[in-house]
């Protein structure tokens, strides 16, 4: 029987909410809707636990897990049947680089570190990586922070024998694998891209981090999609509208003799649902290179990232 993998959420938000209650409901019905990966090298979707636990949230500190991810801000909708208390307390998360060795305590026999903490605070998700590498798990950094791009830390990680995977997921399926598909259909039948344009709205607490910090998001968008033609619209946070987010695409290009080629798109999907089905994924492929001492950047989760190592940041 195999064993299954030890995961260590960082961020209590949304994102985890999706995936804590996914993996629950995919334990329960045996269902096969909306995964992308059943099983990774005998991993089922099952075969994670969510150990630990860390957030700032006084509403969500001190609480079990499986109400902490139904806590305000939270807005992702409940799924499946209702789950019974999880076992898990949620730690107070680190707010200085002086506890890094208070957080690596915990972290000791955990194989993964999934951190989903708001982007825009790389100091911290640079420590979190830091108490990763001290108590001897892989990390995966889902944000836009620059964690795995940072060369000298992908190195240390690498020699440890310890994986290292980010930086920022591409959403199961979202603005940028949409786009990206679109430019590269454009491009692999011979039309001329000559503008492009995104504008993305959401409604959960990521999107309003994301909105007062946007530098790296930008960055990262920009690096997924591998066109400087794209122009990506200041991100909208609108409250109303919950966990989903609203897309609107816009491509214009030339055809056979110049003649005008114009395409809109329009995408709703809950935002959460997108992450939890590639970080289901990405924690697995973590896992299974520990076990088998592959330290550093994992060429198989490239393509579910925005920006992986040699990206800009």
């Amino acid at each position: 029987m195999i064993d299954k993998v030890r995961v260590v959420v960082v961020g209590v938000g949304n994102n985890t909410s999706a995936l804590v209650q996914g993996i629950a409901f995919y334990r329960e019905t045996g269902s096969l809707v909306g995964l992308h990966r059943p099983e990774i090298d005998g991993l089922g979707v099952g075969d994670v636990d969510v150990v630990s636990a860390f957030a700032l949230s006084a509403g969500k500190v001190g609480a079990d897990l499986h109400e902490a991810i139904f806590a305000a801000p939270n807005n992702f909708p409940r799924v499946g049947s209702p789950l019974p208390p999880s076992g898990v307390t949620v730690q107070r998360g680190l707010t200085d680089v002086t506890e890094i060795d208070r957080v690596a305590g915990v972290l000791k026999g955990a194989e993964v570190v999934l951190y989903s903490a708001p982007s825009g605070r790389p100091e911290v998700a640079r420590a979190y990586a830091e108490a990763a590498l001290l108590a001897g798990a892989a990390f995966v950094n889902t944000t836009s922070d620059p964690v795995a791009r940072d060369a000298a830390l992908l190195r240390r990680f690498t020699d440890a024998g310890l994986p290292l995977i980010g930086d920022d997921l591409a959403s199961q399926f979202g603005t940028s694998v949409l786009h990206r598909a679109l430019l590269e259909l454009l491009a692999s039948r011979g039309i001329t891209l000559t503008s492009s344009y995104q504008v993305n709205l959401g409604g959960t607490e990521d999107f309003r981090n994301l909105v007062e910090h946007p530098n790296t998001k930008h960055r990262s968008k920009l690096n997924a999609l591998g066109s400087e033609q794209v122009a990506i619209a200041p991100l909208g946070y609108l409250p109303h509208l919950g966990s989903q987010k609203i897309v609107h695409l816009n491509v214009e290009a030339q055809g056979w003799a110049g003649t005008a080629v114009s395409l809109d798109v329009h995408l709703k999907v809950h935002d959460p649902s997108g992450a939890a089905g590639v970080n289901i994924d990405l924690v697995r492929l973590a896992a299974l290179a520990l076990r088998t001492g592959r330290g550093g950047h994992l060429p198989e989760a490239t393509p579910m990232l925005k920006s992986p190592p040699g990206t800009a940041i």
